[in-house]
């Protein structure tokens, strides 16, 4: 992921199965952490190591459930897949710069 582009965390499986879990860990005991606040301690310890790099990092954050695509950091919103000559993309999905933890 650091020496690219973008980089993508993905869940699937049926309903309780334990996906958010996973993904996010325990609300109750922080020092469990799921596999979404691992990787992003481990993608700012990489960029606090690389002194002479400049990084942009955005965040965006999105369901898929019973073929509705939900942008959690906007629920607001409702999204549809496109696609254009070079790429598949989710219109109006919103992207967050991230300056910390």
């Amino acid at each position: 992921v650091m020496e690219g582009f973008n980089g993508t965390i993905f869940a699937y499986g049926q309903t309780a199965s334990g996906k958010t879990y996973t993904m996010m860990g325990p609300d109750e005991s922080p020092e469990d952490l799921g596999i979404i606040p691992s990787a992003v301690n481990e993608i700012f310890d990489y960029i606090e190591q690389c002194i002479d790099r400049e990084f942009i990092l955005r965040v965006s954050y999105l369901e898929i459930y019973n073929e509705r695509i939900t942008d959690l950091l906007y629920p607001e919103r409702e999204l549809k897949i496109r696609q254009d000559s070079e790429r598949f993309f989710v219109q109006g999905l919103t992207e967050h710069p991230s300056t910390m933890r």
